[in-house]
């Protein structure tokens, strides 16, 4: 069972070479003896299962942000312990009407502010590969679930590289699609206006078909637009006429030598599948990590004001000070260190006298961001970059220094602040660890992506079974 794909899955059980129940009930056990502390919850018994829906009742790791009715629905954090919503997120119970069943709720960094998931108020995540070092984050229990095999597949969210970075150092495929492709109703908010859901996934092929049923304009969530057209599975086989564009400022200075050169060799291997490759410029992208920095801590500012310990969640015993002391009191001990760092940012950011100077200034350069992507689309089918500057760094290495951690998404947050779809998929090793190669392409080009991913990915031949083996 372990070493079938979701979708080989899926078939398996609907010929009836594959009892539902029983596979469920496998990666059931795996999850309740995970030792990677990648859930936070795991389901107790067996669901009722649909064999002959799209996923045929294949089990789906959750991360924690995603609200489910009845489950414990945290976002990582002491503030929301315990919490569980009287409603499911559209994305989730898109999953469950394909068939989807609810495996376990995933561990992230606190409101999906981290590259390491070392903040979340559960204990930091291990990296399947080496538990001596972290799987990335926000989302790193999804990433980690799936490289350990204790679920076939997962979703989880991109801000500013939360899927695409975890998935490169944990040694899968991650897909943050075009922003508004899928209704974040129901995701807990950290930046709403680059807050997206993904998928973790083995390959490819699984990715398209699990993004495939969460797609869709939702009343809930008014900036949710859907595809143009429906996600297919990838067949491409090679590259023939893809035009691929190296962005100088994402692929050299500040790159591991052995993530280069694993980059190198693929741009290469791109290159015997057909497609042309030459370096370009995104000129503004150096200035993507302080746009980010301040934009996204601006929005987190605002969206977590509402936990104030009044309407749900923790809330300080014996506070003092009447209300205003029992807002202080719970915030201080609710939220943890990183959490409170990015609130003060963006408070400051937002605050009077200031904000023309670092959020509106912020701003604009997400705009030139979004305009050095559309002026690259003129000559280019996709960009691509290494998705993450290093291999999985060891476990407290950059806990200390807050702008160490933040480098971590130099090349993914560019991608976020334009609202465009990326995906990282394994391309080799680096010092016995996995690295990722990253393609970018143009809003709404889902399908050509996962076409040029699949190609190279079947060149590529990676192994990923190192990290249950």
């Amino acid at each position: 069972m372990i070493g079938l794909t979701a979708a080989q899955a899926a078939a398996a059980i609907k010929s009836g070479d594959l009892d539902a129940a029983e596979y469920f009930d496998f990666y059931r056990r795996r999850a309740a003896d995970d030792a990677l502390n990648a859930y936070t919850w795991v389901a107790e018994q067996t669901p009722e299962l649909d064999p002959d829906s799209a996923f045929a009742g294949v089990p789906i790791a959750i991360k924690d942000l995603f609200c489910t009715e009845g489950v414990p629905s945290q976002a990582g954090s002491k503030i929301l312990e315990g919490y569980r919503p009287p409603y499911t997120a559209t994305s989730v119970r898109r999953l469950k009407e394909a068939g989807g069943t609810l495996l376990g709720k995933t561990n992230q960094d606190e409101f999906a502010m981290g590259s390491s998931t070392e903040n979340s108020a559960y204990g930091p995540t291990l990296n399947p590969w080496d538990t001596t070092r972290v799987p990335g984050g926000s989302s790193g229990g999804s990433a980690a679930s799936v490289a350990a095999a204790t679920a076939p597949w997962s979703i989880g969210t991109d801000t500013g590289g939360s899927i695409r970075q975890p998935a490169a150092l944990t040694g899968i495929v991650g897909l943050k699609p075009t922003y508004g492709a899928i209704s974040r109703y129901g995701m807990i908010a950290f930046a709403s206006s680059l807050d997206q859901a993904g998928t973790f996934t083995r390959d490819v092929t699984d990715a398209a078909l699990l993004l495939s049923a969460m797609v869709g304009p939702d009343p809930c969530d008014s900036t949710s637009i859907g595809l143009p057209e429906p996600i297919k599975p990838p067949t491409a086989r090679d590259l023939k006429g893809i035009r691929l564009g190296v962005p100088e400022e994402l692929s050299g200075e500040g790159i591991e030598p052995g993530v280069l050169e694993a980059f190198h060799e693929t741009l290469e291997l791109a290159r015997r599948l057909g497609a042309t490759v030459e370096t370009t410029h995104l000129p503004h992208s150096p200035h993507g990590l302080a746009a980010y920095y301040l934009i996204a801590p601006a929005e987190c500012s605002s969206n977590l004001a509402r936990y104030d310990g009044v309407r749900f969640g923790f809330r300080a015993k014996d506070a003092k000070g009447g209300l205003l002391g029992m807002y202080t009191a719970t915030r201080e001990q609710g939220f943890g260190p990183e959490v409170k760092r990015r609130i003060m940012l963006g408070t400051y950011a937002l605050s009077s006298g200031y904000y023309d100077a670092y959020y509106g200034r912020a701003q604009k350069v997400r705009t030139l961001i979004a305009q050095d992507f559309a002026t690259a689309w003129e000559k280019f089918d996709f960009i691509v970059t290494p998705t993450a500057p290093s291999v999985a760094f060891e476990l407290g290495a950059k806990t200390a220094d807050p702008l160490a951690m933040y480098v971590n998404d130099v090349c993914t947050v560019p991608m976020s602040l334009a609202g465009i779809p990326g995906i990282s998929i394994p391309n080799g090793l680096s010092e016995g660890l996995p690295v990722g190669f990253q393609l970018a392409g143009p809003a709404f080009s889902e399908n050509c992506l996962l076409d040029a991913a699949f190609a190279l990915e079947q060149a590529i031949g990676f192994d990923g079974s190192g990290a249950y083996a």
